[in-house]
């Protein structure tokens, strides 16, 4: 049992699932990838100037009016049909009233009780001691909406407003295409609750990519998750949930799940009530912190937007658009397992390492299958784990791991050499050809070079070339090691050992 900062109590994650059951529910924003905002003509490209990209439409200034965008009609189509949902013949736009800061109108254009998408589900796989599970999420609404401005707060210790001296609006923002996707209750998953909702983002974001509708880089909000929990006991009816807001990364949501399990069980053994309210994840910690009590639909008010018209796709645009979705990451999954020869364990170690987008990249630039899982599934691995970050967020492409491997098939590299360069492209040192010129990684191959490493080898230990040329060849290992190290590892093992046997007279 842990007691945070904040007074609030955890219990033992295996503890708590000995006596209590998780039932989980995941809204999902994402910003659509379109080059103009929801209502209006601004640029929604990331990384400007603060308040640079706004105009009355966005800012809510009165008399103007907006105009719906059809890219993100068209793209939210797409994802409800990639996500096996009902397409509404008719919908429309509702208000969503509260006051905030990051929302200039002081209201926020959404959908209500009038979805564009609705009814669907999507599958994910889990890997359990028993081998991979699959878990259907229902999703209960795919909706169109604006993203809100951006806030900072300056001058507190936590960055959030409690605490903070003043705030800055970066409305730039405010008005992007935004679509929110909310999940079903979903029951039933047991202790694998947190791994089930990291899959299920995963899946989605996997969609998302595969649609282009959205780069869904969580480290920039262009996808978050709000995780809803609640627990109870076995025959008892569902407990109250709680929302944590704002997860911003794959491994976040799995902490989120798992923190929550641990707190509210917590709760409920001491004799407590859960609250309803919104909490904030803190990555530092894995912890979560209360935010406020949770609104209700009736609280903000929502009525139809009297400045747009109801939205009524033709059911041959729907189908037009059904006929052009591309191959999902569930059927794309299965055909690389066939292609490249591999087991379900190889294949879920793939996906949910990262790596499997990345792999087939390389493979695209000529990489052997084999080489591109080595270096993806290995090396960078390792580093990725050892940075906290996903495989995607390292400064390595597949067009550089193709640059490394065909100078190990031309013999310019070896694989302790390729390590370094990597080592190079992690650090920011350049590019493949800067790196290996800066540290001088050039493979040693010149016969003169090595035959002269040979030599001095053999003259610090000339009892093993007696036992070379009476039939030991094993021996041969202790000369190309200490060429390798005169080398400084930038010698052609095989190489070495050919010259080393044909100097002395011995073939195998």
């Amino acid at each position: 049992m842990t007691t945070t900062s904040h007074g609030d109590v955890y219990i033992p994650f295996d503890e708590a699932m000995s006596r209590y059951e998780p039932i989980i529910g995941i809204e999902t924003h994402v910003e659509l990838g379109t080059n103009s905002k929801m209502w209006c003509g601004c640029s929604t490209d990331f990384g400007s100037d603060a308040n640079t990209q706004v105009c009355p439409v966005c800012l809510g200034l009165p008399g103007s009016m907006p105009v719906v965008n059809r890219v993100a009609v068209e793209s939210t189509i797409r994802i409800g049909l990639a996500l096996n949902c009902n397409i509404a013949e008719w919908c429309r736009f509702a208000r969503k009233n509260y006051f905030y800061p990051d929302m200039p109108k002081d209201y926020q254009i959404s959908q209500y009780d009038e979805p564009l998408c609705y009814d669907g589900y999507l599958d994910v796989t889990v890997d359990t001691p028993d081998g991979p599970q699959v878990f259907r999420v229902e999703i209960e609404r795919v909706h169109m909406e604006e993203d809100t401005g951006k806030l900072t707060h300056t001058g507190g210790a936590t960055g959030r407003i409690h605490g903070a001296e003043y705030s800055l609006v970066d409305y730039n923002r405010a008005g992007i295409p935004l679509i929110e996707i909310v999940t079903k209750t979903v029951i039933g998953t047991g202790s694998l609750a947190p791994e089930v909702a990291k899959a299920y983002v995963k899946e989605l974001r996997d969609v998302m990519r595969a649609l282009g509708v959205s780069d869904v880089r969580m480290e920039e909000g262009s996808m978050r998750c709000d995780v809803n929990l609640s627990l109870n006991k076995p025959g008892d009816g569902w407990g109250t949930r709680s929302e944590t807001k704002n997860v911003n990364s794959l491994r976040s949501v799995e902490r989120a799940v798992r923190s929550e399990i641990e707190r509210q069980a917590s709760v409920l053994d001491n004799g407590g009530r859960v609250i309803q309210e919104t909490r904030h994840f803190h990555e530092d910690t894995g912890r979560s912190t209360s935010g406020r009590s949770k609104e209700k639909a009736e609280d903000y008010r929502y009525f139809p937007e009297p400045d747009l018209v109801p939205v009524a796709p033709s059911r041959d645009w729907v189908e037009e658009l059904r006929a052009g979705l591309p191959e999902m990451p569930s059927v794309k999954r299965a055909r690389l397992k066939e292609e490249w020869n591999i087991n379900d364990f190889e294949l879920a170690s793939l996906a949910n390492s990262g790596a499997l987008d990345l792999v087939e990249a390389t493979i695209a630039f000529g990489v052997d299958s084999v080489a591109a899982r080595k270096w993806w599934t290995g090396e960078l691995l390792r580093v990725a784990n050892e940075q906290g970050v996903e495989l995607e967020a390292l400064s390595v492409t597949p067009h550089d791991i193709q640059q490394v491997e065909s100078l190990i098939t031309s013999g310019a590299l070896n694989d302790k050499l390729a390590r370094q360069v990597f080592e190079g492209l992690l650090a920011g040192e350049g590019t493949v050809e800067e790196i290996i010129a800066t540290r001088g990684l050039a493979v040693v191959s010149d016969d003169g070079a090595l035959l002269a490493a040979i030599d001095e080898a053999l003259a610090a230990a000339p009892d093993v070339a007696e036992k070379i040329q009476s039939g030991k060849i094993q021996a041969a290992g202790a000369v190309v090691g200490a060429v390798m190290k005169a080398t400084k590892g930038q010698a052609d093992a095989a190489k070495v050992r050919a010259l080393l046997l044909e100097r002395l007279g011995v073939s195998e």
